[in-house]
C-alpha cells in the first residue's frame, strides 16, 4: 500500500533533485514534476566541484547599451553541439548524438526526447525546420543566408525525419559543420521557438497585418527581430516573453537604457548533474549596466561582482586586480588567448572615396604604415612587456604558424617608411609637416575604435598616432560606441577600423583576416565579404587573389582531413602574406578574470575566444555559491 508523505517531507524529497522554489511550485501544482520537465534523456553535466548547492544571485557587469554578447558569452551556449574544455573537440549538447555520411554532406542530429522550451512547450524538429527553412533561408528576414549554411554556392536543405531527428544536407562536403555548430554563430537551429516566433512570421500568422499595426511596425522582419532577436543583437535579450533553451530566462530585459538586466532560473532547463539534480544551481543573474569601465573596475576590486573578465581583462589592470584579491575576497583565473592579435588595423581598401581608396588600397602604402609603428614601445607600455611584435596568423605554437604572414614589416623603420611614402608621390608637406596628397589635401584618416570594449586598443592608438605623425600621416582616433561602429562598418563609411584579430588557435573557424568572408568582421573590405557571403549577388566583386582564397577555404572546410586542411590553408596564408591587406600590432597575450571566493565550479583556466565564447562552454549552470 502506498503511503502519502506529509507535505513537508514530500517537498524535502523533491528538493534533493531540484531548487527549493521549483520544488514548491511542483508541490503547489504550478509546474509538472522534474521528469516531465527535463525529458527522458537530459544532458548530464559532471560538475567541476562536488556538493553543488542551490541558491544565490550571480552578479556580473555589462558595458553600456550594446554589450549583448556579454550575456551571450555567459548563458548562450545551447547549440546542437558544444566545445569541450580543451577547445579540441565537440560534444553532444541539444543533440544527444549524430551521424555523418561518409562524404560529409549529410548530418543527422538526434534530439533529446521530451525536451522543452522555457515556457514548457515541447522542443522538437519542427523548431529547427522553422529556424532554418522559414527564417535564415527567408530572403525577407536574411538578405543572404549566413555563410556557414552555404556550401558550393548552395544553401543547406533541412528535413524532418521524426519529432526528434533532423537531417541537414549540403551540396558539397562540410568537414567543419559539427565544430561550427558549437560556436555562437552556429546557434540558429536552437534560437527560435516556432510556437512563439511563428506569431511574427507571415507564413504562420494570417492576421500579421493587425499584429504589425498593434506594434506600430510596418515591416514583419523588423518586428520578428524585436520579439525574437538574433544571435548577435541586443533584442535577443530584450523580450521577457520569448521562450529559450537557456539555463536562465530574461526577467528585466536589456532594452531602452536599462541600468540592469536580471534573469531567473529556467524551470524547464534540460540538464542535470551526475546525481540527477536539475541545473542550474544558481537562482538568478544580475547584470549591472555600467557607463564606464572605471566604475566597473571599482566594483570588481571592491568584491561587488561575482564573476567578471569582460572589459577588465587588460594587462594594465592586472596589478591592481591582483593587489586587491584579499580585500575583494576574490581569486583570479587565467584565460588562454585563442586570438592572434591584441589589435589589428583594418585600412578600408574598398573606401567610397577614390582618393582614400587609392592610398589604402596600395600595398606599399600599407607597408609604410606598418614600418612606421614602434611595436616594441606599444608592447612595453600598453602590454607591460607581455607580448611581442606581430602581424596576423596562427600563433607560434600552432602547427600552421606562417612566419612571413606573422612577422613581415614588424620592425620600426622610419627611414624606410618615409622613403616609400615619398616614392608614392606623397612627398609634399604642409606647414605642420603632414604629408599632402597629389590633390593638395592632407593625408588624413579617422580610425574607428570602441574604447569601452577594448581600452587597450585606444591606448595603443594614442602611441600609433604619434608614430604616424613622425612619418607625416595625420589621424584622428574616432572613439565610438559599438552600435555606431557596426553601422559605419556595415555602410562602408569608415577609413580605418581596429579590432582584436582572431585566428590564433582557430584559423579555420574564424579566418576573417585571411580573406574577405565576414560581413561585419572583415573590416578592410566589407563589400568583398558581402559578395562572398551572398554568392555574388551583393557587395562588390573582389580581385582574383581574393577569389582564389575563397576557393581554397571552401575546399579546406569541405574536408575533415586536417592534413589536407593545413595544405590548403597554407596556400591561403601565402596569398594573404603577399597581399598584406591588414596590419597587426602585437601577439595577443593571455589574460585573466576574477571570481568571488564563495563562487565555486569556475575553472582555474579556460580558453579566451569568440568561437569558444568564454565562460559559457565551462557551463556556468554548474557554478554554485558556498554560502
Amino acid at each position: 500500500m502506498a503511503v502519502a508523505l506529509p507535505a513537508g517531507a514530500a517537498l524535502a524529497q523533491a528538493a534533493a533533485r531540484e531548487a527549493p522554489d521549483v520544488a514548491a511550485a511542483v508541490q503547489q501544482g504550478r509546474l509538472p514534476p522534474l521528469e516531465q520537465r527535463v525529458g527522458s534523456a537530459p544532458m548530464v553535466v559532471t560538475p567541476n566541484e562536488p556538493n553543488g548547492r542551490y541558491g544565490g544571485t550571480l552578479r556580473r557587469g555589462l558595458r553600456g547599451g550594446s554589450d549583448h554578447n556579454g550575456i551571450l558569452r555567459l548563458i548562450g551556449n545551447q547549440g546542437l553541439t558544444r566545445w569541450n574544455m580543451e577547445f579540441t573537440d565537440v560534444l553532444p549538447c541539444v543533440a544527444q548524438r549524430w551521424e555523418v555520411s561518409a562524404d560529409s554532406k549529410e548530418f543527422i542530429f538526434h534530439l533529446r526526447p521530451g525536451m522543452r522550451w522555457s515556457d514548457g512547450a515541447p522542443f522538437t524538429a519542427d523548431d529547427i525546420l522553422f529556424a532554418i527553412n522559414d527564417c535564415i533561408l527567408n530572403t525577407e528576414l536574411y538578405r543572404s543566408p549566413p555563410t556557414m549554411w552555404v556550401i558550393d554556392g548552395q544553401p543547406v536543405k533541412c528535413e524532418k525525419l521524426s519529432d526528434t531527428a533532423v537531417k541537414f544536407t549540403f551540396a558539397g562536403p562540410y568537414g567543419l559543420f559539427l565544430q561550427q555548430m558549437a560556436t555562437p554563430l552556429g546557434q540558429h537551429p536552437t534560437l527560435f521557438a516556432k510556437h512563439y516566433c511563428g506569431r511574427f512570421h507571415p507564413k504562420y500568422n494570417a492576421d500579421l497585418a493587425a499584429t504589425l499595426r498593434q506594434a506600430n511596425v510596418s515591416d514583419w522582419a523588423q518586428l520578428f527581430r524585436q520579439r525574437c532577436g538574433d544571435i548577435e543583437i541586443p533584442s535577443r535579450w530584450g523580450n521577457a516573453e520569448k521562450p529559450t533553451l537557456d539555463p536562465w530566462v530574461v526577467e528585466e530585459p536589456y532594452q531602452g537604457g536599462a541600468t540592469r538586466v536580471t534573469m531567473r532560473r529556467n524551470p524547464f532547463f534540460w540538464q542535470v548533474d551526475t546525481s540527477g539534480r536539475q541545473l542550474p544551481y544558481i537562482d538568478r543573474l544580475n547584470f549591472q549596466v555600467y557607463q564606464d569601465v572605471e566604475s566597473l573596475m571599482l566594483d570588481v576590486i571592491g568584491g561587488r561582482l561575482d564573476l567578471q573578465e569582460r572589459h577588465i581583462d587588460v594587462l594594465a589592470n592586472k596589478p591592481v586586480v591582483a593587489q586587491n584579491m584579499q580585500r575583494g575576497n576574490y581569486r583570479m583565473f587565467d584565460t588562454i588567448n585563442a586570438g592572434s592579435t591584441s589589435m589589428t588595423i583594418y585600412p578600408n581598401i574598398t573606401h567610397k572615396d577614390p582618393k582614400i581608396r587609392e592610398m589604402l588600397g596600395n600595398k606599399d602604402f600599407r607597408q609604410a604604415l606598418s614600418l612606421g609603428i614602434n611595436r616594441a614601445e606599444i608592447v612595453d607600455i600598453v602590454y607591460l612587456g607581455q607580448s611581442e611584435p606581430w602581424q596576423i596568423g596562427p600563433r607560434p605554437t600552432h602547427p600552421w604558424y606562417h612566419e612571413k604572414l606573422s612577422r613581415q614589416f614588424t620592425e620600426h623603420n622610419v627611414r624606410e617608411a618615409n622613403r616609400i611614402l615619398d616614392r608614392l608621390g606623397y612627398n609634399r608637406r604642409d606647414s605642420q609637416r603632414f604629408r599632402l596628397r597629389p590633390d593638395g589635401q592632407r593625408v588624413f584618416f579617422a580610425i574607428d575604435v570602441i574604447t569601452a570594449l577594448y581600452p587597450d586598443n585606444n591606448d595603443a592608438l594614442e602611441l600609433i598616432k604619434r608614430h604616424w605623425t613622425e612619418i607625416g600621416i595625420d589621424v584622428k582616433i574616432n572613439t565610438i560606441d559599438r552600435s555606431l561602429y557596426y553601422t559605419r562598418g556595415d555602410n562602408n563609411d569608415h577609413d580605418i577600423a581596429v579590432w582584436p584579430g582572431p585566428g590564433g588557435l582557430e584559423p579555420m573557424l574564424d579566418p576573417r583576416d585571411f580573406f574577405a568572408m565576414h560581413t561585419q568582421g572583415t573590416r578592410y573590405a566589407v563589400p568583398w565579404a558581402m559578395w562572398y557571403a551572398s554568392g555574388g549577388r551583393d557587395g562588390q566583386e573582389p580581385p582574383e587573389h581574393q577569389k582564389e582564397r575563397m576557393r581554397l577555404y571552401d575546399q579546406a572546410r569541405s574536408t575533415a582531413d586536417t592534413r589536407r586542411q593545413g595544405e590548403l590553408m597554407k596556400r591561403v596564408f601565402d596569398i594573404c602574406a603577399e597581399q598584406f591587406e591588414c596590419i597587426g600590432v602585437n601577439l595577443a597575450p593571455n589574460l585573466f578574470g576574477v571570481a568571488q571566493n564563495r563562487l565555486r565550479g569556475v575553472p582555474a583556466s579556460m580558453p579566451y575566444s569568440w568561437s569558444w565564447p568564454h565562460p559559457g562552454p565551462s557551463l556556468p549552470q554548474q557554478f554554485f555559491f558556498t554560502s
